[in-house]
């Protein structure tokens, strides 16, 4: 996948010193499970591409440490426990292994430059990523589903190749603008929140949205989208409990897989 013969980023040496917060506080560990339990609800809905795509979200409490998943592990196999604490210039702080190179370079600029983003999710999940092969804007609003991301979407248009550098980092930061999803054309989809359970909700329903779009268009019938006026309301009305029903959707997460599969939280 990239230049590093194990693709992921080189490691530089740990930081030692200066003011890292506690890293073993109830706070962080539970950001750490609620974001294994993602990797590996993600993995049951199919939304993973082997080892190579990654979910981060900024340690609580810190502004410039982000926890992300290590190179080489599918998400399936992920648990709390196995996820890095990472610094912007590249150092692990907590965890063995390193990140992805591409998951480095996109996610530490991502955070760095959009504070507002919390959680950065990115994936190749397979119907949202067809559609940003597709000619035109890739989400059509005319399911419910898709209104959710009514004026909330952006298009990077110029496909760079792998981002291994910070200067690609910087550059989907930018087309990103106020948005929270962004299509990345002939590449992939990035979701980015305030919370991990808000990138989860946005991960999961826009995934579903593009499923039934990509339904509706293997018909052949012309897709109809709604009116502007209904989709701006719809989308308003939708979103006055957003963060609630993201919370309660996360929750529900962790209770199936509590009970098939417990080892996340460790």
């Amino acid at each position: 996948m990239t230049q590093n013969p194990e693709g992921a980023v080189p490691r530089a040496a740990r930081a030692e010193g200066g003011n890292l917060p506690d890293l073993d506080t109830p706070a962080v560990r539970q950001a750490r499970q609620d974001l294994a339990a993602c990797f590996r609800m993600a993995a049951r809905h199919g939304m993973e591409e082997g080892i190579c795509n990654h979910f981060s979200a900024l340690v609580p409490g810190s502004d410039d440490l982000f926890i992300v998943n290590p190179y080489g592990y599918a998400f399936r196999e992920l648990s709390a426990s196995t996820l890095l604490i990472c610094d912007f210039d590249g150092n692990v702080i907590d965890g063995e292994g390193q990140p992805e190179a591409t998951a480095f370079y996109i996610h530490a600029r991502i955070h760095k430059r959009i504070p507002r983003a919390r959680a950065a999710f990115h994936t190749h999940m397979p119907y949202a990523t067809a559609l940003s092969m597709t000619e035109g804007d890739p989400l059509i609003f005319a399911g419910q589903t898709a209104l959710k991301f009514y004026g909330r979407t952006a298009v990077d248009r110029d496909y760079n190749g792998l981002a291994l550098d910070e200067r690609e980092g910087d550059r989907i930061a930018a087309a990103a603008g106020d948005a929270d999803i962004i299509f990345m054309k002939n590449h992939a989809v990035m979701v980015l929140a305030p919370t991990i359970a808000e990138a989860w909700d946005d991960l999961y329903y826009l995934e579903r949205a593009a499923e039934v779009q990509v339904l509706a268009m293997s018909t052949q019938r012309p897709v109809l989208p709604v009116s502007p006026a209904v989709a701006e309301a719809t989308y308003r009305q939708m979103r006055e409990g957003d963060a609630d029903s993201a919370r309660l959707h996360l929750a529900s997460v962790r209770r199936i897989l509590d009970a098939g599969e417990p080892d996340y939280a460790h």
